[in-house]
């Protein structure tokens, strides 16, 4: 619900400074009954729309782009833990359930509790690397005998290394704010876009025109606004990755 009023809100406030603008430029320049000034404004507009419309186009990319990027880099790291799970099984049980219990708390809390936290303070959860670091403990003090074991061992090392460097882009990939000079820009771009239509009467056909330019950039703000924070509402982007794992690898602790 909240997701739709601020849709709402941003679609809505687009349109109505919109209208605003060319309603208060219209009645300051007293409009244009001649026409004389209709070239000049359109090519005027033309200019600022352009670079208005790359603005928005280069910002909304670079969001999605980091979007991607997150659900990629939750896929690798899932993929890291399950790989250190199940080499701690063919290790043996002297790793296999004291590493294990620490990787299944681990997905536990990605889940449960830090996927949230990252949306409200975009930092990562304690708890996650304690369980992080102490799967990577259990791992250092392994002991090999043999060829199998040092290499599964070596494995697991490059694998829970992998686990910290995905961490560490996951907490950098998807909780950068958006630059208030963004928005500034955003804003500017649609005010001085609307007052270059000012030489136009006010009339229906007009007015509609205008307003679906201010729904439509209303849109796009949304949108761009709802991708700088992918672990928020309201295009959150779910953990599945690690909801995956932890149905693999539920079940009693060994």
């Amino acid at each position: 619900m909240a997701s739709v009023l601020i849709g709402i809100a941003i679609i809505g406030g687009t349109t109505a400074t919109v209208l605003a603008a060319y309603y208060i430029m219209h009645l300051a320049m007293g409009g244009d009954p001649g026409g004389r000034d209709r070239e000049l404004a359109s090519s005027v507009i033309t200019r600022i729309a352009s670079l208005h419309a790359l603005i928005l186009a280069l910002v909304f990319a670079q969001e999605m782009i980091e979007y991607q990027a997150l659900r990629t880099e939750s896929t690798v790291e899932s993929n890291a833990v399950g790989d250190v799970f199940y080499d701690a099984e063919r290790y043996g049980p002297e790793a296999q359930g004291p590493i294990q219990k620490a990787l299944k708390d681990y997905v536990r809390i990605v889940i449960e509790q830090e996927w949230s936290e990252l949306g409200r303070t975009g930092e990562l959860s304690s708890a996650a690397w304690d369980q992080w670091n102490n799967a990577y403990l259990r791992i250092l003090e392994l002991a090999p005998v043999n060829a199998k074991q040092e290499s599964l061992r070596g494995h697991m090392l490059e694998e829970i290394h992998m686990i910290s460097e995905s961490r560490d882009r996951r907490e950098n990939s998807g909780t950068d704010s958006i630059s208030l000079i963004f928005w500034f820009a955003a804003v500017s771009g649609v005010v001085f876009t609307a007052i270059g239509y000012y030489p136009y009467a006010p009339d229906g056909r007009n007015l509609l025109l205008l307003s679906i330019f201010g729904v439509f950039t209303g849109i796009i703000l949304f949108f761009i606004y709802a991708f700088s924070n992918p672990y928020s509402p309201p295009a959150t982007l779910f953990p599945t990755a690690f909801e995956r794992l932890q149905e693999e690898i539920s079940g009693p602790d060994p």
